[in-house]
Parts: structure tokens; C-alpha cells; sequence
């Protein structure tokens, strides 16, 4: 009896130590996920940045036409973008929205803080 209460005693104290090191980690990132930009509802967001960073431009329906090549500003791109618009949205690498450059289309609810390429125009969708 007296050894295999010798022989549990390290195997508690290993479990004992492994669940204070994990718990403490996992309830840390259960406390904190990750942080998305502010984007409010029926808005595209694009962010200069990675990671929801940088200066921010929003769009909205009202000052969009529907299905329409929307180039941002000159010398302007966006690295990182939420569809908030209720409709889906396809980001450019092209100012043009040409289709022999890079392009992605984002459904609603969408949030990329790493977008593939440097996105220059958008188009959003009847639906």
C-alpha cells in the first residue's frame, strides 16, 4: 500500500504543476481575444494598417453607388478592412477594380486584419 501511494504522489505534483502553468494561459486569452477596429453597422471600414490600424476610412450606402468601382483617395490604400454593409464587397488591388489584378470579395460581416494585397478601390453588391 505504502508504494503506491509513493508512486501517485509525483504523478498529482506533475498534473498539479501542468494545470497551473495552462489555466492561467488559457483563461488570460479567454479574458482578452483578439481586438477588431471600430466599425459601426452598415459601414466598410478600411483601415492604412495591419491589424485595424492607422488612419481609418468609413463608407457607407448613402454615398456609395451600388455596384460601382469606388477608388480610394489618391496615394491611399487600405492593408486591413471590416464589411459591416450588409451586403457583399469586393476589395481591388487596382484603383480601376480590373480584374486582372488582385481582388477578394468580402461578405458581410467580414473583418480581414490582414488583407493579401494593398487594396485600392472596392465595389459593393446589390447582394
Amino acid at each position: 500500500m505504502r508504494k503506491i501511494i509513493t508512486a501517485a504522489v509525483p504523478a498529482l505534483a506533475l498534473t498539479a504543476a501542468l494545470t497551473a502553468t495552462l489555466v492561467p494561459a488559457a483563461a488570460a486569452w479567454a479574458a482578452a481575444p483578439p481586438r477588431l477596429g471600430n466599425c459601426g453597422a452598415g459601414q466598410l471600414c478600411l483601415w492604412r494598417g495591419g491589424d485595424f490600424t492607422g488612419a481609418r476610412q468609413t463608407h457607407e450606402l448613402a454615398g456609395v453607388d451600388i455596384e460601382s468601382c469606388v477608388p480610394l483617395p489618391s496615394g491611399t490604400t487600405a492593408a486591413s478592412l471590416a464589411n459591416r454593409t450588409g451586403r457583399p464587397v469586393t476589395a481591388y488591388q487596382s484603383r480601376e477594380c480590373a480584374e486582372t489584378a488582385e481582388f477578394r470579395t468580402y461578405p458581410t460581416g467580414s473583418w480581414a486584419p490582414e488583407t493579401p494585397y494593398q487594396v485600392r478601390a472596392f465595389k459593393i453588391w446589390e447582394r
